[in-house]
């Protein structure tokens, strides 16, 4: 190895309406990150790039805050059975 360093994510190109959009399905709590995947092809890390990255800090903390509460369905585990993506 040449010792330089890599980034762990490389740089995201969308355009302004795809990002909003993004942010926007974020925020929603019955929209899973496996459905930001499907559709933006963007992993969990990246989305959360994405926000922290576009938000004040404190809406963005307030954001990781709700995904890592029982409040949002973010994740499958816990996603009620009956809820559709």
């Amino acid at each position: 190895m040449d010792g330089s360093v890599r980034p762990i994510l490389t740089e995201i190109h969308m355009n302004q309406a795809d990002i909003h959009r993004v942010i926007e399905m974020a925020w929603e709590d019955k929209t899973s990150f496996q459905a930001i995947k499907e559709q933006y092809d963007l992993s969990e890390s990246q989305v959360m790039n994405i926000m922290k990255r576009e938000l004040k800090r404190s809406s963005y903390i307030m954001w990781r805050k709700r995904v890592h509460t029982s409040i949002s369905r973010k994740h499958p585990r816990k996603r009620l059975s009956g809820i559709e993506e």
